[in-house]
């Protein structure tokens, strides 16, 4: 089992920026991708980003490029989001999820059916 427990968010004015985080415990050494994924009310859950298990490949929503860069600190056992240059369509639950399958830049890391375990998320409310 993996548990992980996210932090960082909160409300912020359009243009801001935050930086969410993600602690992972337990069978962290089966883990490989690790993401974020976010949903507003009333919509799906949808991806944001995604990291391989060495940090070196990333993968962003459009929505999201140039402004969110996703991080990892295998030795702490902590993935990051900075979110810079925040708009309202950002306002969500950001929910943080790990991979026993798959790992970065594999088609299955950016669908919520590659991920095995997931946060309670964090709420992310941006002012217009």
């Amino acid at each position: 089992q993996v548990q992980l427990v996210e932090s960082g968010g909160g409300l912020v004015q359009a243009g801001g920026s935050l930086r969410l985080s993600c602690a992972a415990s337990g069978r962290t050494s089966s883990t490989h991708a690790m993401a974020w994924f976010r949903q507003a009310p009333g919509k799906e859950r949808e991806f944001v980003a995604s990291i391989s298990r060495s940090g070196s490949n990333t993968d962003y929503a459009d929505s999201v490029m140039g402004r969110f860069t996703f991080s990892r600190d295998n030795a702490e056992n902590k993935v990051y989001l900075q979110m810079n240059s925040l708009q309202h369509e950002d306002t969500a639950v950001y929910y943080c999820a790990a991979s026993t399958r798959y790992d970065g830049g594999n088609y299955y890391a950016t669908r919520t059916d590659g991920y095995d375990y997931w946060g309670q998320g964090t709420q992310v409310t941006v002012s217009s």
